[in-house]
């Protein structure tokens, strides 16, 4: 009996503290968001989540961001491998005594992800709002719009394209503005580039119908995002023309799901896809409306990438898109911060016309704002942009950028340190082989002059040396209407510190010589024959 006890008793203890078995099925976060399996290869992306490698492989490859359950779109520019949760999930399966996972078959998790892309692209064309269709109807009823060269637009144009921030150079204290030969457009725009003149000339016989369905609209986009080459192109050529001639589209065509498309196709190794789509995005940075959301979808690094080592025809776009995007000022400091400024300042010495002109304009409104003047001026630019002023290569909008850097005190010294007092008078002296012909850049060189002479002891001397007194009243009397104003006060202040300079030596020389009277006569009275002061 007492055996029998205690056997009853060990099968009541072990019963007692048994551990019930581990569920087989794993928890949500080790299977893939896209695939649903559990994952072999899991890496976080750029926006935080976690997916199998292989699923995110396919996606890039399709231009295709999925929509995850709480409704947002995952970034996939970038990938870490996911070691802590890799770990867990082997751990996981050592004790549940499930099989460790397999790597996924790439053509299996494309099946499933394009499988994915058609049936949002149903539900999509199902739920079209009402606005997009009067849209696209009103098209039809409006002419296009013929624009006129970036480069002639050298007045104010009262426009949703014109930023604030365009509209006049470097203003110190109350002087006029200095006419700005400023474009509100890129260079870029003005005319398609050679590479895909072939691809749209294809294309301009098609006939754009405004009413056209939703789903034929969703085919399109399919074919951005289409592994086929030439499906790429024949998508990106069409929508560039559209945004070009169709303003009012510029907005509702501005979208995550089809910047999300144009994002890889800008990273595409054939010239005139990469080219085409950059274009495209130019046209839509054009609308104001669009240009903060291009740059927080984070196209700034791609255009960089482009415009440092893309085809010739990219660095072209890349420069006006950089401009574009620059004009807003929300996005001037973010530019700076992701790195386009010393690209931007190798791209002034490019062979295009076009580059060189949209990057100066790039800078020029880029450093509108004292933290972009600073990374500038460390950059070492000033030397770079004197000498570029010297050779007349660009020299009116590199002055432009002079301006801006003339304003800070960093820029102030470092230009007054590289001689810049004696460039710039050298290149408004009349009959000199270096001056400058264009009343334009005549204008900035006295604008970067009048900055610098503003709280600088230095600059007085430099411009004695550099006999700028002569030149300055010469423009005073025959400069522009914006220029003489600059050159009057330049001068009165010369003047001025010549003559508070004049009326401190002779106060200096008063005080010297009541000094000395009395010190002899104190030298006399304590050491002369009556002297009682020691």
């Amino acid at each position: 009996m007492v055996g029998n006890g205690k056997h009853r008793w060990k099968i009541s203890f072990h019963r007692s503290n048994s551990k019930p078995m581990e569920p087989k099925q794993p928890v949500k976060e080790f299977l893939c968001p896209i695939s649903g399996s559990l994952m072999y290869d899991p890496v976080v992306v750029s926006s935080g989540q976690t997916f199998e490698r292989v699923s995110v492989q396919v996606c890039r490859d399709l231009g295709y961001s999925p929509k995850l359950e709480d409704g947002s779109r995952p970034d996939f520019t970038a990938v870490i491998q996911n070691i802590a949760i890799r770990s867990t999930i082997l751990s996981w399966c050592e004790s549940s005594g499930t099989e460790h996972p397999r790597a996924p078959d790439y053509s299996s998790v494309e099946r499933i992800v394009r499988t994915e892309m058609a049936a949002e692209q149903e539900k999509r064309s199902q739920e079209i709002r009402v606005s997009e269709r009067e849209l696209l109807k009103g098209v039809a009823d409006k002419p296009q719009v013929i624009f006129s060269h970036a480069a002639t637009e050298l007045g104010h144009r009262v426009n949703h394209f014109y930023s604030s921030s365009s509209e006049e150079s470097v203003v110190i204290g109350a002087s006029p503005a200095t006419p700005l030969p400023l474009a509100t457009r890129p260079l870029c725009y003005a005319s398609s580039s050679s590479s895909s003149e072939i691809v749209e000339s294809e294309t301009q016989t098609q006939t754009i119908n405004p009413s056209s369905s939703t789903p034929e609209e969703d085919q399109f986009l399919l074919k951005l995002k289409s592994p086929e080459v030439f499906e790429q192109e024949e998508a990106v050529v069409w929508l560039r023309k559209l945004t070009r001639t169709r303003e009012d589209l510029r907005v509702s065509l501005c979208t995550p799901r089809l910047l999300s498309a144009v994002r890889y196709l800008i990273l595409s190794k054939y010239a005139t896809v990469q080219t085409n789509a950059i274009a495209l995005l130019v046209n839509l940075s054009l609308e104001k409306l669009n240009k903060v959301q291009i740059v927080r979808l984070g196209f700034v690094p791609l255009l960089i990438d482009a415009l440092r080592g893309g085809f010739a025809d990219s660095q072209e776009h890349a420069a006006g898109a950089l401009f574009s995007l620059a004009l807003e000022d929300d996005n001037k400091m973010a530019i700076g911060v992701l790195g386009a400024l010393a690209p931007l300042m190798h791209a002034l010495r490019s062979e295009s016309e076009r580059t060189r002109h949209d990057s100066a304009l790039a800078l020029y409104h880029l450093t509108l704002i004292q933290s972009n003047r600073v990374k500038l001026v460390k950059l070492g630019a000033v030397p770079t942009l004197l000498a570029m002023a010297k050779s007349r290569n660009s020299a009116s909008r590199v002055l432009l950028i002079l301006c801006n850097l003339a304003v800070c005190a960093e820029g102030k010294s470092s230009m007054l340190d590289g001689n810049a007092v004696e460039c710039l008078v050298g290149l408004l002296r009349t009959g000199d082989d270096g001056a400058v012909d264009s009343e334009a850049a005549r204008e900035n060189c006295v604008a970067a002059l009048y900055a610098l002479s503003q709280g600088s002891m230095r600059f007085r001397g430099l411009a004695k040396e550099a006999r700028a007194a002569e030149v300055l009243r010469e423009i005073e009397e025959l400069g522009s209407e914006r220029a003489r104003p600059k050159a009057k006060r330049i001068l009165q202040m010369m003047r001025g510190r010549e003559e508070e300079e004049a009326a401190a030596n002779e106060d200096w020389e008063g005080v010297l010589n009541s000094g000395v009277g009395a010190g002899r006569t104190r030298y006399r009275v304590g050491y002369g024959p009556n002297s009682t002061t020691f």
